[in-house]
C-alpha cells in the first residue's frame, strides 16, 4: 500500500472539497491517508501576505467564489459560502493532531469541514470542537485538553515548519514518494501517481 501524505487547513477552502473526499478516494485506489495538518498563516506571512491571498487580490477572491461552486458541484460536496473568511483553525487544527493516528480523524476533519463551509459556523473554539467530538462519541474534554498542551502546540508548529521545509505554499497539498501536488485539482493526479507500477 502506498501512502499519499495530505497536507491541510481547516481554514483553506479547497481544502474543504479534498478533506470531503479523499478517503473514498484513496480507499478506491489502495491508498493510505496520512494526515498533516498545518497552518497556512505561517506560509502566507513568509509570501508577505497577512491573510488570504483570496482577500489580498479581490479579483482572485471573486474568482475563487464563483470556482468553488462549480467544483463542489462537481464533486458532489455539500457547500454554502462562509460569511466569516478565513476562520481562525488552530484549535480544531490540534486536535486533528491528536486524532491523525486514531480512526475518527477522518470524520473529524469532514464535521469541522462542513461546520465551516456548510454549517457556517465558527470551529476555533472549545464548544465548537467539542460539539464536534462530543457527537462522534469521543471523550471531548480529555482529548481537547490534550490537543492544548504545550506539547501538542509545539507539534502544529513544528508541522507548519516542515510544510514550509517541503516548499508547501498552499492547501491542500499533496506528497507521494517525494512528488508535490498541490490543489484538490491535482487529488486525483496525486493518487493515480500513488498507484503507478503497483500490481494487484
Amino acid at each position: 500500500m502506498t501512502d499519499i501524505d495530505f497536507w491541510f487547513d481547516f481554514a483553506s477552502n479547497y481544502s474543504h472539497i479534498s478533506v470531503m473526499r479523499i478517503e473514498r478516494e484513496a480507499a478506491g485506489r489502495n491508498v493510505r491517508v496520512i494526515w498533516k495538518p498545518f497552518l497556512l498563516g505561517p506560509i502566507f506571512k513568509a509570501m508577505g501576505w497577512n491573510t488570504s491571498p483570496f482577500i489580498v487580490h479581490p479579483a482572485m477572491g471573486a474568482y475563487m467564489w464563483k470556482d468553488m461552486e462549480r467544483q463542489c458541484a462537481k464533486y458532489g460536496v455539500p457547500w454554502r459560502r462562509p460569511t466569516a473568511f478565513p476562520r481562525l483553525s488552530v484549535l480544531p487544527l490540534r486536535v486533528a493532531l491528536i486524532g491523525v493516528d486514531q480512526p475518527w480523524v477522518g470524520d473529524y476533519c469532514r464535521q469541522i469541514m462542513r461546520r465551516n463551509f456548510v454549517d457556517d459556523q465558527d470551529i476555533h473554539t472549545p464548544k465548537a470542537v467539542g460539539a464536534v467530538l462530543t457527537d462522534l462519541g469521543l471523550p471531548a474534554d480529555e482529548i481537547i485538553a490534550l490537543a492544548q498542551s504545550e506539547p501538542n502546540k509545539l507539534r502544529l508548529r513544528e508541522n507548519t515548519e516542515a510544510a514550509q521545509a517541503l516548499g508547501v505554499f498552499g492547501a491542500p497539498t499533496f506528497f507521494v514518494r517525494g512528488e508535490m501536488f498541490w490543489g484538490n485539482d491535482r487529488l486525483d493526479d496525486a493518487l493515480d501517481f500513488a498507484t503507478q507500477g503497483i500490481t494487484s
